[in-house]
């Protein structure tokens, strides 16, 4: 009878649903294993076969720690607001919650398909109101302790998709989702003070068992460094500019300032001879974007101000430029120009023929700056000093000269947290024609997204909503007049705490039970794309550590162990895509070969954390073996072979247990591919052997029930077991039978090798030198001849040394 994977799983999943075999428990005395994936967004596309990987890997980890004893919470959701499904409905004309609905649905069968075991009563969804009642709230708590605020802002904006983005959605001058190039507009923002969080979310990395390179990603995105601020007075004016440097032991190096196009001294500072050039300069920069005025800026432009700044060091004038290179969005919006020491200011001063003073002696000049330590040159009291004891020095003259001071500075900005978009979470506030703001009350929580299907943007900028009179306009008790907030949320509001409402989903009372958070946070075990480093990562750390502030979750981060999975390329190498034509359909294998194939294909491609490429072949060759399995213990009728027995001649002693060692061993460290070949071994040897013991068999496919769990649970009932596997204690191993009982030793004659025995493990050296001296050939060589010495090594060897 061959191996029907499509009535055996449909079977299976059948019986786990109805018997709702993974519903997870909060009351228990098991210790607790919280495995989570980053849930998806249910696009109309589908699931794609980089998604399994995640899942599969989790979904091991799960079911091998419930067999370990442990209280498993693994549950699924759906991270369901987003652009894509308002698009879509604008090209229909229906409501995008309808379009989202059918998408979880679909997302839905096919993960159940893949046989993930999920507690699928605890699923959630970022657009049921229920949920995000909850993410109002903590926005409201944001506003409440000032983390929340309005602001006026520069703002990366997509004129096609008219939506704000994020500084981290913007890739090389075009939206990470849309690939429309962003221009620069002024827009009025919510804003959250992320950065009140940035030293924090620095600090606490190191206790997290993270990549090294994720922990650095986010390292340099918040860009803390140590330094100083400097006040140069403007020359013949009454103003000062406050500069932000880590390198105050440069001062005398300097040669010229630049300031931000937009700073607010521009145009107080400004000569009468350049006001012209510099309107003219602002205006040709103004729609460049950050990323085009900084990294991706290699010609250098500027304009001369006609003013100078007076350095405090030295008392020099130093020409103050503008130019796009400086953003007044990152630290103060002026810096001081030491060209010999900073690549960017070498280029400009290059370019406009400006002063290059080095005060760091270098053995070569080859005409570049030079930013590594050294001795200071031309450098006054400095003159001598390594870098850091000059800094030290720079800073305690500035401060004794009321010139500057000690400073820590961070690249990360505050949050943009407002979208111009019709689907998203309602931004609570209600906005007061006296020119006040409110929240609204905690008890009227949630604010609902009102239903439309008329979703074009405003003419004013802002979202659809704007359009939504009914909903729109409010009237308080006395009459005043008001607008509710038309912003919404970005996506990643709800994705920022979705894992806490997992542990208690239906909860209308609180975001979650304390208890509840006690026991389960934080997460054990977090698996997704590298790709969110900066973004879902970060945001998350933030709220998580804001919940933490205000007492709602026991822990100060939400993520202990997080892994990135590696992607799924095409079988040329290349990332699936629909243009190249190498995308695989999950549905397609699932069906054709069934899940546990695909399961067992991902897991055995090779590291989780690597890209490898699809190969049919490959999963081919998966499903043969799991052919292999099934044959070896049930024959052509379908019944269990003959030689499935409880006796045990010890064949397979040592292969067993190493097979069980091994596979424990590979899952603790999510070894996933290393666990399937030993599994493999396993099965070549089982293959050879007169009698397969039901003891072994049994412990066997425990073994593979995390990769392959249809059809562990069939050969598990085949084997004579009524109960589940899912929750079967993981089989042990015993330490003396995973070495063999019997050792080879060599017998040796003045050093060379004349015969070889197989003795028992434990022979004594009397025994071992009696049984060399025994040897057929080893007789040759010493009879007639006098024995000098005998050296024996238990285990190992017997040496006659003879003349």
């Amino acid at each position: 009878m061959p191996y029907e994977h499509q009535q055996i799983e449909q079977k299976w999943q059948k019986f786990w649903d109805d018997n709702q075999t993974f519903a997870t428990s909060d009351t228990t005395d098991k210790p607790k294993y919280y495995a989570v994936d980053m849930f998806p967004y249910p696009s109309g596309q589908g699931l794609h076969v980089g998604h399994p990987e995640g899942y599969t890997a989790t979904d091991i980890m799960s079911r091998f720690k419930r067999a370990k004893g442990f209280n498993v919470l693994h549950p699924m959701g759906w991270d369901a607001f987003g652009l894509p499904a308002e698009q879509y409905a604008m090209k229909t004309g229906h409501n995008p919650a309808d379009f989202t609905s059918q998408n979880i649905d679909h997302f839905r069968e096919q993960i159940k398909s893949l046989g993930l075991s999920y507690d699928w009563i605890r699923e959630i969804n970022t657009t049921d109101p229920s949920y995000y009642k909850w993410t109002q709230w903590i926005f409201e708590k944001l506003y409440e302790k000032g983390l929340a605020y309005e602001s006026n802002m520069m703002v990366n904006w997509d004129p096609i998709d008219r939506v704000v983005l994020a500084n981290e959605e913007v890739i090389d001058g075009k939206s990470e989702r849309s690939g429309n190039k962003v221009e620069r507009k002024a827009l009025r923002q919510w804003v959250l003070k992320i950065t009140a969080y940035a030293d924090r979310l620095v600090d606490d990395l190191g206790d997290l068992d993270w990549p090294e390179a994720i922990k650095e990603q986010q390292r340099n995105w918040i860009g803390r460094s140590k330094g100083a601020a400097v006040f140069f007075n403007v020359d013949h004016a009454d103003a000062k500019i406050e500069v932000y440097t880590t390198r105050p032991d440069t001062l005398f190096g300097a040669t010229y300032m630049v300031l931000a196009p937009e700073h607010e001294l521009v145009d107080s500072i400004v000569t009468a001879e350049q006001k012209q050039a510099v309107a003219d300069y602002r205006a040709a920069i103004a729609a460049k974007s950050d990323l085009e005025r900084t990294d991706l800026n290699k010609d250098k432009t500027g304009v001369f101000t006609g003013a100078y700044g007076i350095n405090p060091i030295n008392g020099e004038k130093l020409p103050i430029w503008i130019a796009d290179y400086v953003l007044a969005s990152y630290g103060t919006g002026a810096i001081m120009a030491v060209p010999a020491h900073d690549d960017r200011d070498f280029e400009f001063a290059k370019k406009f023929d400006l002063s290059i003073k080095p005060v760091i002696a270098v053995s070569e000049n080859d005409d570049v700056a030079y930013t590594g330590d050294g001795v200071h040159i031309n450098s006054d009291f400095l003159d001598g000093l390594d870098k850091a004891n000059a800094i030290d020095q720079a800073i305690d003259w500035l401060e004794a000269h009321q010139a500057g001071h000690a400073q820590t500075n961070f690249r990360l900005r505050d949050w943009i947290f407002s979208r111009q978009r019709y689907w998203g979470e309602p931004i609570p506030v209600i906005h007061w024609e006296d020119g006040t703001t409110s929240l609204v009350p905690e008890n009227e929580l949630p604010l609902l997204l009102p239903h439309a299907t008329e979703l074009r943007p405003s003419g004013s900028g802002e979202s659809p909503l704007a359009n939504l009179t009914d909903w729109l306009e409010v009237t308080r008790d006395d009459g005043v007049k008001g607008r509710r907030e038309t912003n919404t949320m970005p996506q990643w509001a709800g994705s920022s705490w979705y894992f806490l409402r997992y542990i208690d989903p239906h909860n209308d009372h609180q975001l979650a039970d304390p208890e509840k958070l006690k026991y389960w946070m934080n997460v054990d075990l977090y698996v997704g794309g590298a790709e969110h480093a900066v973004l879902h990562l970060l945001y998350a750390r933030f709220w998580h550590k804001f919940l933490y502030d205000l007492g709602v979750v026991p822990t100060k981060e939400p993520f202990q162990k997080l892994v990135n999975q590696g992607m799924i390329l095409g079988a040329n190498h290349e990332k699936m895509s629909k243009s190249k034509g190498n995308v695989v359909n999950p549905d397609d294998i699932v069906r054709e070969y069934g899940a546990d194939t695909l399961r067992v294909y991902e897991m055995f491609m090779g590291p989780l954390t690597q890209s490898k490429p699809w190969s049919e072949e490959g999963i081919t060759g998966s499903r043969r073996w799991l052919d292999r399995v099934w044959r070896l213990l049930i024959d052509d009728e379908g019944q269990l072979r003959d030689h499935v027995t409880t006796v045990n001649p010890g064949d397979l002693d040592k292969i067993y247990h190493q097979t069980v060692k091994k596979v424990t061993d590979d899952l603790e460290n999510m070894r996933f591919n290393t666990a399937i070949s030993q599994m493999m071994v396993f099965v070549n040897d089982a293959y050879k052997s007169d009698a397969l013991p039901v003891t072994y068999m049994n412990g066997f496919i425990q073994l593979l029930a995390p990769f392959a769990p249809h059809l562990a649970e069939e050969l598990w009932v085949r084997l004579g077991n009524r109960e589940s596997i899912s929750y079967v204690s993981w089989p042990t191993y015993d330490d003396k039978k995973l070495v063999d009982d019997t050792v080879e030793i060599i017998f040796q004659v003045n050093g060379k090798v004349r015969g070889k025995a197989t003795v028992a493990r434990d022979i004594n050296q009397d025994d071992m030198i009696t049984a060399a001296k025994a040897d057929d050939n080893v007789q040759n060589f010493i009879t007639g001849k006098t024995v000098r010495k005998v050296i024996a090594i238990p285990g190992k060897f017997v040496n006659i040394v003879v003349s």
